[in-house]
């Protein structure tokens, strides 16, 4: 029997859960700082819930869930074949996994809007799920660490998000690019080339300017039935340089005949501001390539990249007005950010940048030499995991060779030995395992050291 798992899922060690929740605690603890109030929802939801929220293309990787019991029962036969399989699905399947958080968290905003108080700032970490091709960076099923504020329309929020991602990746220890961009401003350039009801199919093209090139985007835009005279519009936008002021300038000059994409401008304008005198420690950039091709955002798009590393972007977010109305709940403005754990993850490792505590489980292991030793050892253990250290007895005799290679491969970096000796004078030794230093210490003064 061949046992795996799906592609794109993984299993996690207690070595790689101990450095994946250092990511959670860490993000965790600045979104509480910053006032955002932790909440969950179900893995699933109703499809009517999750489809025509993500674009063409996210409708695609939604992964959908069989209704239970006899789901073809009520199914006509014409609807059996290969070239049916939409209408098919659409009858046989009415829930999916979510395919982010914060679709579920503008229905849950809706749902419960009776029972929180907006502006309503919230946090979730919890997994998702997408239908993509696993490769290096991308998963199946992976984690989001979202914080979003919803209710408010006012820009000081961006710069909040801001801050929050700065102060994330500092206390990670990873250097990153924020990326900033404007939907009103790609709205804006659709307008001057005169397709403005082709919005999505621009966004979706030139959100893989960096994967597939130039070229390749203007392929993809020929390809949706856009003139090469209206290419020649876009072009220059996609390669302008400069300093983020000078590229706002610029595209003042081209813009200035469309007036969303001025309120772009100075929206942007309004957060550069802030990240300035915030004194931001990343790099903060206009990049006026950045599309993100999710179709709720409005206003500004946000994505991080880490320095000097192969990988894709590790945070992203932006700001959206109407995703609340879909469900019934209108002139409702959100605001948010989803820090991608796993990708994080991939990155610390590959830079080496856990903390070695952070790999430790047990603080202290008590060795035992025997039943009279257990006796002794175990009302000391209760007094240490009273103090919130995390501690251990070995749970059978054993030869003190075995014991102290389990407290090795554990990265266990303490290890108590009381014997005969030690108990008639009512002492314990205490063994350093990364210096190899011993102690002899009666109980109280051993609490003080391992603390």
């Amino acid at each position: 029997m061949n046992i795996s798992i799906p592609k794109g899922t993984r299993d996690f060690s207690p070595a790689e859960m101990a450095k994946r929740n250092y990511i959670f605690d860490t993000v965790k603890k600045i979104f509480k700082l910053y006032g955002y109030q932790p909440v969950e929802t179900p893995a699933m939801e109703n499809l009517s819930t999750l489809t025509g929220k993500y674009g063409e293309e996210g409708d695609k990787l939604l992964f959908k869930v069989l209704n239970s019991g006899n789901f073809l029962r009520d199914v006509p036969s014409e609807l059996l074949s290969e070239d049916k399989i939409p209408p098919l699905t659409n009858r046989i399947s009415e829930k999916g996994l979510r395919y982010d958080l914060t679709v579920p968290f503008a229905r849950y905003v809706v749902q419960h809007r009776n029972d929180i108080v907006l502006p309503f700032k919230r946090y979730q970490i919890q997994p998702v799920w997408r239908a993509d091709r696993p490769q290096k960076g991308r998963y199946r099923e992976f984690f989001q660490c979202d914080a979003d504020v919803i209710g408010s329309d006012s820009l000081l929020n961006e710069a909040e998000l801001l801050q929050i991602i700065d102060a994330v990746f500092s206390e990670l220890g990873i250097e990153v690019t924020i990326k900033l961009n404007n939907r009103k401003i790609l709205g804006g350039i659709a307008e001057i080339m005169g397709q403005s009801d082709r919005l999505t199919d621009i966004t979706v093209a030139i959100d893989k300017i960096e994967k597939t090139g130039l070229d390749a985007v203007k392929k993809e835009l020929v390809g949706k039935g856009i003139s090469d005279e209206q290419i020649k519009i876009l072009e220059p936008v996609l390669s302008l340089s400069g300093t983020n002021e000078e590229k706002l300038s610029r595209m003042e000059e081209i813009l200035s005949e469309s007036e969303t994409g001025m309120r772009g401008i100075a929206e942007l304008r309004t957060i550069f501001g802030y990240a300035d005198r915030l004194n931001i420690s990343a790099t903060v950039e206009l990049d006026l390539s950045l599309a993100r091709g999710l179709n709720y955002y409005t206003g500004a798009i946000i994505e991080v990249k880490a320095q000097n590393a192969d990988i894709g972007s590790i945070c992203g977010g932006g700001r959206y007005d109407n995703l609340t109305g879909i469900f019934g709940l209108k002139n409702v403005s959100g605001a948010g950010i989803s820090f991608g754990a796993d990708r994080i993850y991939d990155v610390l490792a590959e830079k080496n940048l856990f903390p070695q505590n952070s790999l430790e489980t047990t603080r202290v292991l008590f060795v035992n030499m025997g039943a009279k030793e257990e006796i002794y050892c175990l009302r000391a253990l209760q007094e240490v995991r009273g103090k919130g250290i995390a501690a251990e007895i070995y749970p059978e005799q054993a030869k003190l060779k075995r014991q102290m290679e389990y407290a090795d491969k554990r990265n266990i970096p303490f290890v108590v030995i009381a014997g005969q000796a030690e108990m008639e004078t009512e002492i314990f030794l205490l063994k350093n395992m990364n210096n190899k230093s011993q102690k002899e210490l009666p109980l109280p003064q051993l609490l003080e050291e391992l603390k």
